[in-house]
């Protein structure tokens, strides 16, 4: 077994099941899509990645296509906020790879913050890079999906299953993409096309980790899950595998968790409460966090 395979997804997919398919992933050089991505490359697909950032969305595109022998990965830079540029981005995705099959929506955007420290235009941008460019891009995707009878995944997340500090603005775009996919599921399903969502807890390694968490938190953070581990990457590249694949064909409409069961222990126990919210001070020791300046924009 390779160690790319280990890396990228669990040792039980058959080879080549995704064969001349092609998966377009917005949000695709973070560490969550880009391995959600790189496990459809090992089995067959070719795929087109989108990031706002030109020189790491390029880098982590050239790095993907080495997984497979005569694979092809286009890196574009686009702003999902923009949906002119994403249909250009599509009409290039189609142009260079022969088709469009699947759909990643994972560009996202999220810190912590009260909301007394959380201003209007940062709400409006974690809302406008979720929700409007989840929208986009399933927009601009549209026709070509229905020619393939395609498939959409939605990154959701578990924040908004319950009442999740620091997390107004993400748990509102996240618990919003959670209601377009069933919309979608039950509008597009006449075309032969599913829509579902993927909500990973706690993954190791990640960005969200890194920046969400403080760092005695995080050490610790495996015995508050019932499974009493973090999650790994490959885990969110085997629930689209399945969700992709075949066998996930009659699954539409629905979210799949991958969190170990932590969302239902999930809250304020991360912090102490309630100071850590009535204080109106902001969330310290954590790098993703909000400053107090920001409170102003």
């Amino acid at each position: 077994m390779s160690a790319a395979i280990k890396k990228h997804m669990s040792p039980i997919w058959a080879p080549g099941i995704f064969e001349g398919k092609v998966v377009l992933c917005t949000g695709g050089a973070g560490s969550i899509c880009s391995t959600q991505v790189a496990a459809l490359i090992l089995l067959g697909a070719n795929a087109s990645i989108i990031g706002r950032r030109k020189d790491v969305t390029e880098a982590k595109a050239a790095e993907l296509q080495t997984l497979r022998s005569g694979s092809k990965v286009l890196g574009i830079s686009t702003d999902v906020r923009d949906y002119s540029a994403l249909v250009t981005t599509v009409k290039r995705t189609v142009e260079e790879l022969g088709r469009l099959d699947y759909v990643i929506c994972g560009a996202a955007g999220n810190f912590l913050a009260t909301v007394d420290n959380l201003s209007v235009n940062a709400f409006k941008s974690v809302i406008d890079i979720d929700v409007l460019g989840s929208y986009n891009t399933v927009k601009a995707s549209l026709e070509e999906l229905k020619k393939t009878r395609g498939k959409i995944i939605f990154v959701s997340a578990t924040l908004h299953y319950t009442g999740s500090p620091f997390q107004a603005h993400v748990s509102a775009a996240k618990a919003a993409i959670d209601a377009l996919s069933r919309v979608l599921c039950v509008e597009l399903g006449p075309y032969g096309i599913t829509s579902n969502c993927i909500a990973p807890g706690p993954i190791a390694g990640t960005e969200g980790m890194a920046r969400l968490s403080r760092p005695e938190v995080a050490s610790g953070a495996e015995r508050a899950i019932p499974i009493q581990r973090l999650g790994h990457v490959h885990e969110i590249a085997d629930a689209t595998i399945y969700l992709l694949s075949p066998a996930g064909d009659y699954v539409s409409g629905d979210v799949i968790v991958v969190d170990g069961g932590a969302w239902h222990r999930q809250g304020a126990s991360a912090f102490p409460y309630p100071e850590s919210v009535t204080r109106k001070g902001v969330v310290e020791g954590v790098k993703g966090a909000k400053k107090a300046k920001d409170s102003k924009l």
